[in-house]
């Protein structure tokens, strides 16, 4: 019987080891697996290279992973807002490497990882430091930069329903990057906030098929308020 279902978000990201690639789902705090994000920093894994879409919040989620000291490279597109300041002061004082990512670039190659295609051409980023020591080629008489495919190790995503196999629903924008990032990784971690019977997800509804999920949390606030 197949059933991905773990006990906790500790035992779910316990093999998660130093030196690992990570893809951290979320567009700021919707759709961040912060259960699973606190697991992850009780466990304390070193020299992290975390791909996500932002560098962190305030002092939870990405950012408390930041300043745990768990994480030696930040790939993203938008590390600075109003409220990062945990990224401003690890970079600032030379903690943490960045590689800065035009968002669009940032979801293709996530995808292009997922689809096991070996790069693309886009004229994003051309003419800018971010193009620096990329192939560019001209096609129709326009200027693109050829892009590598990213990859990680583990994903951790977040998800509104899931059931044992695996199979994922989202809510609203909670969706952004969690189902291309479940696809780019090696082993890929759901947080969900509702875990329902096998057969209840409409077929024609699931976003992400369980074949790309290898474990399922149910988040302990979740659980706690289904029982309530």
């Amino acid at each position: 019987m197949i059933d991905k279902n773990v006990a906790s978000a500790d035992a779910a990201v316990a093999d998660i080891p130093d030196g690992a690639t990570l893809m951290v789902g979320g567009f700021g705090p919707a759709g961040q697996p912060c259960a699973l994000l606190d697991a992850l920093i009780r466990h304390r894994p070193r020299e992290l290279t975390l791909i996500s879409n932002n560098a962190g919040n305030g002092d939870f989620g990405l950012a408390a992973l930041l300043k745990a000291g768990c994480v030696r490279k930040v790939v993203c597109s938008f590390p600075r807002q109003s409220d990062s300041w945990v990224f401003d002061d690890l970079y600032r004082r030379g903690e943490l490497e960045l590689e800065l990512i035009p968002q669009g670039n940032l979801a293709a190659r996530i995808q292009a990882g997922g689809s096991g295609l070996g790069g693309f051409y886009t004229p994003t980023g051309y003419g800018t430091k971010l193009a620096e020591g990329k192939e560019t080629r001209e096609i129709d008489g326009r200027q693109y930069v050829f892009e590598l495919p990213l990859k990680a190790d583990f994903a951790l995503i977040k998800a509104e329903k899931g059931d044992r196999w695996g199979n994922l629903l989202y809510s609203k924008t909670g969706r952004n990057f969690g189902p291309i990032m479940a696809m780019a990784a090696h082993c890929t971690i759901a947080e969900i906030n509702q875990l329902v019977p096998l057969g209840q997800l409409d077929p024609e509804t699931i976003i992400t098929p369980g074949i790309f999920v290898q474990r399922l949390v149910t988040s302990p606030a979740s659980a706690a308020q289904l029982s309530a």
